[in-house]
């Protein structure tokens, strides 16, 4: 089970002496996983330390902002960053909320913290050498973006596999920080082109100095959502709740991906009983269908149940366009979009700054959360909590091309207010499907033919993960995790600062 994530047994003594020894001489301090649960555990040496660290460079001390409480400059906040979005922009007397992911350090994304809780407990186990091998970490753009970024303040190589026809500002940035041009592999086809990224790990894998960290399995990505994603989402709710008491969580709603942020989703349902709403591209209906087909909405995968993804417990589906979002992504994104927003929506400055942060699967996120308040028929009482992955700057180039083949070139006043009318407030092309017990089994049991069949998971560690017992008794390994970072860090001697 080692392979999955989830030991927290020392597997090398000797790789762990010698990774202790090279963080005491680089200064590399690990922060637990409660610590980022919770930055006011930090101690205040560390956090002033960071106000002269640059947030996005490749520096130790920026591990202790890979948390939900970074503000726009990246000063830790007590509440995480958020937008309330209003019913002048979603048409809906549903309040939803969204959280900036952009506010993460380095990448712009919290898929970073995904990379962290995959990488950390596999370091202080010593079931990987920082000093000898590669970290393979397969992505359709920003958990590679986050893996390299760990893997550069670790001092290892960090090997990023995503699809070739993904943003070219994904490339860009992966350009300035690999190790070595080949240290980016590029895969055939795009966003739902997921088994050719386990295609090509497969073959780096038979190679002995790599480690494939692969976000669809790593338990590691569902348990740092469950505690570090899931504790911000309910400090936001408590915080909206003083200016609004009674309100009530009626969902979180989250694209699916590789199932870790929606794990969050598994903290608010036992705190406030919230639905939880998985998210996916109506071009290629996964979940709903059993699909195929290719689509555009970057981040969120598709054709692959993730082995991570908690199916028994999720509630309903909701399948989004790409049209949709690509189509938003120019109206968001350009003047002619938001100045008819302002002018003839009313929507305020401070929500059209927000939607810097909104990124295509942050769009997809915000559409399925107005579906679901049509379909539930909810009022201003019932909150909706979502997540923005990442930011509107990764998807420049796709905006672009997004505005020349639908736009003619250039979005114009008319155009902007057609596609809001109907993307937005008529809905465009979606389904809404609630999951009942025998579609859930469907789902789960759709898992079987690549995790079992194809990547070699036992039929007993699949079949596990179909009881409930199985996700709560996987908190237990995050206390161990961190006395074994603890431990580290004493072992290293290096202190923070």
């Amino acid at each position: 089970m080692s392979r999955l994530g989830l030991g927290t047994e020392v597997v090398d003594p000797g790789v762990l002496e010698r990774t202790a020894r090279q963080f005491g001489r680089e200064g590399i301090v690990l922060p637990t996983f409660a610590e980022l649960a919770d930055p006011t555990t930090i101690p205040p040496a560390v956090n002033e330390g960071l106000a002269g660290v640059d947030a996005d460079a490749a520096d130790a001390a920026n591990l202790f902002r890979v948390h939900w409480h970074n503000g726009a400059g990246r000063s830790t906040l007590p509440v995480p960053d958020h937008v309330v979005l209003p019913t002048s922009l979603t048409g809906v007397e549903a309040p939803i909320v969204v959280l900036f992911g952009d506010r993460f350090p380095m990448i712009g994304s919290h898929k970073v913290l995904a990379a962290y809780g995959c990488l950390a407990p596999r370091l202080v186990t010593g079931a990987f050498d920082p000093a000898t091998q590669r970290a393979v970490w397969p992505s359709t753009g920003n958990y590679c973006r986050g893996g390299v970024a760990i893997s550069r303040i670790m001092g290892c190589r960090g090997v990023a596999v995503l699809p070739e026809g993904m943003s070219r500002e994904r490339f860009d940035w992966l350009e300035r920080w690999v190790a070595d041009p080949g240290d980016v592999i590029r895969t055939p086809g795009t966003e739902s082109n997921v088994k050719e990224i386990y295609d090509r790990c497969a073959e780096l894998e038979r190679e002995p100095d790599v480690v494939v960290f692969n976000q669809f399995s790593e338990f590691g990505n569902h348990l740092v959502h469950e505690l570090v994603t899931g504790r911000a989402l309910g400090l936001v709710v408590d915080h909206l709740r003083e200016g609004r008491p009674g309100l009530r969580v009626h969902a979180f709603v989250s694209a699916t991906g590789s199932a870790g942020t929606i794990a969050a989703g598994d903290h608010l349902k036992a705190r406030e009983g919230a639905r939880i709403v998985a998210v996916e591209a109506l071009e290629c209906p996964t979940l709903t269908e059993n699909g195929f087909g290719e689509h555009n909405i970057q981040g969120i995968g598709d054709k692959h149940v993730p082995l991570i993804h908690n199916v028994m417990n999720t509630d309903v589906v909701v399948a989004i366009s790409d049209r949709a979002t690509d189509q938003l992504n120019v109206v968001f994104n350009t003047p002619v979009g938001r100045r008819y927003l302002a002018e003839r929506r009313g929507v305020a400055d401070d929500v059209l700054a927000a939607l810097d942060s909104f990124g295509l699967s942050s769009i997809c996120n915000v559409l399925a959360a107005i579906r679901i308040a049509h379909h539930d028929r909810l009022g201003p009482g019932d909150l909706l909590v979502t997540v923005a992955t990442d930011g509107a700057t990764m998807y420049t180039t796709e905006r672009d091309k997004a505005e020349q083949r639908d736009f003619a070139g250039g979005l114009e006043e008319t155009a902007a207010a057609e596609a809001y009318a109907t993307h937005v407030l008529g809905g465009g092309e979606f389904r809404v499907t609630p999951l009942g017990e025998a579609d859930r089994r469907r789902v789960f049991n759709l898992g079987y033919y690549t995790w079992v069949e194809q990547q070699g998971v036992t039929l007993d560690e699949f079949v596990a993960r179909r009881s409930q017992d199985y996700w709560t008794g996987l908190r237990a390994l995050v206390p161990a995790w961190d006395e074994l970072i603890r431990a580290f860090n004493e072992r290293s001697g290096a202190r923070a600062s």
